[in-house]
């Protein structure tokens, strides 16, 4: 798996869309699903925006029980700025390195934000696929710029969400839990978008957001709690 290069990484928004416009073509948009048994990998960050400090977790689960097989974090200072689209180089220096701390290899990672459901088709969980090789899906709680009917209220229910530029499919509005908003799933890398659904559907059996992200979420939470106290 790859590391992040501070020295080389992007530092202004022209230089950041350059990236991103190099990187696009690299993307893989078709792929299996994780098997049973695979090892699924959720990744999520946290910020002290004040103290310019940013928390990564990778948390490592069994597809089948859902049971933690392990977890890493890392703490750094936060390489990018906020601009809108261009959050992956705010996020993925954390990231890459709390899941290189991990001693298996995730057959899956599933991000809290867009892969190819992004203005250029290159959101977090595609940047993060290309970079280190491995299949990569993103599952967000909003819609971002992109349009979607609301689908039917039963669990594993979905209509597309599309790209009203150009009528393309860039992703899924999903229902994981009967009755609650879905949720927005979009490929990454290595990864088809139906087999990207059926991950989310493993993913959600008791709640709305993937276990995977929840277990992130609070993970990274707690190791910036931890670090800006320290």
């Amino acid at each position: 798996m790859t590391t992040v290069d501070l020295a080389a990484w992007p530092t202004t928004e022209a230089a950041a869309l350059a990236e991103q416009h190099r990187l696009r073509p690299l993307v893989e948009p078709h792929g299996p699903a994780p098997a049973p048994g695979a090892l699924v990998a959720g990744v999520d960050v946290a910020y002290d925006d004040e103290r310019d400090v940013v928390a990564a977790a990778a948390v490592l689960l069994d597809l089948d029980t859902l049971e933690v097989v392990e977890q890493a974090t890392a703490v750094g200072r936060i390489a990018f700025p906020y601009l809108p689209g261009l959050l992956a180089f705010r996020e993925l220096p954390a990231v890459i390195d709390a899941l290189s701390r991990l001693t298996r290899r995730p057959d899956l990672v599933v991000c809290d934000g867009y892969g190819l459901a992004h203005p250029r088709r290159l959101g977090l969980a595609s940047h993060l696929g290309v970079l280190t090789g491995l299949a990569t899906m993103g599952v967000a709680k909003t819609p971002f710029t992109f349009s979607s009917t609301d689908p039917g209220p039963e669990r594993g229910a979905w209509t597309p969400l599309v790209d009203a530029g150009d009528g393309s499919e860039v992703g899924r509005a999903l229902r994981t839990r009967a009755g609650v908003k879905p949720v927005f799933v979009s490929v990454g890398h290595r990864i088809g978008l139906s087999e990207a659904v059926s991950a989310v559907l493993a993913l959600t059996p008791k709640y709305r957001l993937p276990e995977t992200t929840r277990q992130a979420d609070s993970l990274c939470r707690r190791a910036l709690g931890e670090a800006v106290r320290g």
